[in-house]
């Protein structure tokens, strides 16, 4: 997305200098000078967890008042990681073009940055057009307003045609069909990966695969925690969902190690959380424990909403090592 009086392209809004969108928490554990443990360093192995993990802060804003001085405070995500690796909510507000679907084929989505008023600009270019034809165009909705393969529930518009065919072959998206390019995402992610030596990657965030795009896309805005119109004059976060599987792929490009997708509700139940009531006989026994046990309840619960933050998918991208199988399946 561009300012309407300016050319080239700039993605939605610039990352303000201090805000948390431009780079997410990073958690990872530095490599021992002494190389990695042997099969007799059993003793290292049983040195407490907290005294083998470093954890490194990634943000661009300055380090905040009270935070403990045992988290490092960095700009720049650590050459030569070797742990986990965590970013949460993080690429969503990676900046990106969109684009619309006009007779003509895709075009840049313009914007004023004062008004949030959009015109149509140039033809997207050769890269942009590429990322298109793999990762968005993979659907079409009928005339009845039914999806085949991506495309969410969305009549063509007037005079669009649905026996168009992208340069896959694919059928066309309707006229008037938006699209999120996230080449910058990709990018984004695969030089995250570069930074891990041995370990895991985590992106935790909201986003879709390709046989759900969704046919308007996702851009919106938020302002002191309310949705509001994704107008880029500063005064509010502009977030648009993550091509997860685009991402994936990027990511395996680099670690050559095969990545795994789950909801964050599948994970969580996978890992034994699922928010389940403590027996009511609890709360006769151990009021207290009754009551510890009903809070931590009610927070999986919200974590594994579906339609809230259990709409999180997991991309986990193992680096030279492997992966549970709890998580691998």
């Amino acid at each position: 997305m561009v300012h309407r009086r300016r050319s080239g392209r700039s993605g939605l809004i610039p990352p303000r200098a201090g805000s948390p969108e431009t780079l997410t928490t990073t958690a990872a554990a530095r490599p021992s000078p002494s190389g990695p443990a042997s099969a007799g360093s059993l003793a290292a192995a049983r040195v407490p967890l907290a005294e083998r993990v470093r954890l490194v802060a990634v943000e661009k804003a300055p380090r905040p008042e009270g935070l403990p001085a045992e988290i490092e405070w960095v700009d720049e995500i650590p050459q030569g990681v070797t742990g986990l690796l965590v970013g949460t909510e993080w690429l969503d507000n990676v900046p990106l073009d969109l684009a619309v679907f006009t007779p003509e084929g895709w075009r840049y989505l313009l914007v004023d940055p004062a008004t949030g008023e959009e015109s149509t600009g140039d033809p997207v270019s050769g890269e942009d057009a590429d990322w298109l034809d793999r990762w968005w165009c993979s659907a079409v909705s009928d005339a009845t307003g039914a999806t085949t393969e991506g495309f969410r529930a969305a009549r063509p518009a007037e005079g669009s045609s649905l026996t168009a065919r992208s340069r896959s072959g694919r059928p066309e998206p309707p006229t008037g069909a938006r699209a999120e390019i996230g080449r910058t995402r990709d990018k984004a992610w695969a030089e995250a990966i570069k930074r891990l030596d041995r370990g895991l990657a985590l992106c935790v965030d909201y986003g879709h695969l390709r046989a759900e795009r969704p046919v308007g896309g996702t851009l919106t805005g938020y302002r002191g925690g309310r949705q509001v119109a994704p107008v880029p004059d500063g005064s509010c976060d502009v977030t648009a969902h993550v091509a997860m599987d685009s991402v994936a792929s990027a990511g395996e490009r680099v670690a050559r190690c095969a990545y795994t997708l789950v909801s964050q509700r599948d994970g969580l139940r996978a890992l034994g959380a699922d928010g389940g009531r403590p027996p009511l006989s609890l709360a006769s026994r151990d009021p207290a424990g009754y009551l510890r046990a009903l809070a931590a309840a009610s927070a999986v619960a919200e974590l594994t909403d579906p339609a809230g933050l259990g709409g999180h998918w997991w991309l986990l991208q193992p680096v030279g090592v492997a992966l549970d199988p709890l998580m691998a399946r």
